[in-house]
């Protein structure tokens, strides 16, 4: 089952572009060229701030936010866990494992990383 979330943002109109601003992310300000942009800064821009939790800002009511006549108010969406998939960061693991399967492993110039990450998906049906 996938995280979606839902956030209100606020576009303020600028002379080329548009501010963004997320009110229930502290510090969640970006910008885009134009409108479709300026909502993939704001969805990408929510995965950075929360991908490192799961304890996420409970999101306002959309009807509760107030903005300047020239504002735009709207919802952005995201699924955290494919925001997590594909912008994953490395991580460094010691694993052991048999001596002898390093050797043939080593023989077959496997990358053992690539190796791992493909049993850990398989294993986890992702």
């Amino acid at each position: 089952m996938s995280k979606i979330l839902v956030y209100p943002v606020i576009l303020h109109p600028e002379d080329t572009g548009y501010t963004v601003e997320v009110p229930d992310i502290t510090g969640g300000f970006t910008q885009g060229e134009d409108l479709t942009n300026a909502l993939e800064m704001a969805s990408d821009m929510i995965g950075l701030m929360l991908e490192d939790t799961t304890n996420y800002p409970k999101p306002s009511k959309l009807e509760s936010i107030h903005v300047a006549d020239n504002d735009i108010k709207t919802i952005v969406a995201i699924d955290m866990d494919d925001y997590r998939r594909n912008n994953s960061k490395t991580i460094r693991k010691t694993v052991t494992v048999p001596e002898y399967l390093v050797k043939m492993g080593k023989e077959k110039n496997l990358n053992f990383s690539a190796v791992l990450t493909k049993a850990l998906k398989t294993e986890l049906n992702l």
